[in-house]
């Protein structure tokens, strides 16, 4: 904790050194006040400048850098839906081979009951007669 202390209180100094520097500058400066004035007013506008360039670059960056999530997130989301697609295809599969097999075990035990039921009558007949 002590060290961040130190970074941020010695920060602070030299921003004031600095500021300090700067007016004991402009006070014992070899120019005019006029020419004092334009030079500061220049590198102001100077810094407007480079502030405005350095925030459009950012604002690019970060609109690429959304780009590049939204098609990311299209991706995922077409992915997912393939997936779905794929899955739910897999099911009408095993749903359509599952009643194929119920029938075809249906079919079995009706001919076996009635094969039974044959096998009855006729063994009921033979005895009757």
């Amino acid at each position: 904790m002590s060290d961040m202390d130190n970074g941020a209180s010695g920060l602070g100094w030299f921003l004031a050194g600095l500021g300090i520097g700067a007016l004991v500058g402009v006070l014992y400066a070899p120019k005019s006040g006029r020419e004092t004035r334009e030079e500061l007013m220049a590198s102001a506008m100077d810094a407007r400048d480079r502030a405005a360039e350095y925030a459009a670059q950012g604002r690019d960056r970060v609109s690429q850098i959304t780009e590049q999530g939204k098609q990311q997130v299209q991706e995922y989301v077409d992915r997912g839906k393939e997936y779905y697609d794929r899955g739910r295809s897999q099911w009408s599969d095993y749903v359509e081979k599952g009643k194929s097999l119920i029938q075809d075990q249906q079919e079995k035990v009706s001919s076996a009951i009635d094969a039974g039921k044959q096998a009855y009558t006729s063994s009921t007949q033979e005895h009757s007669a």
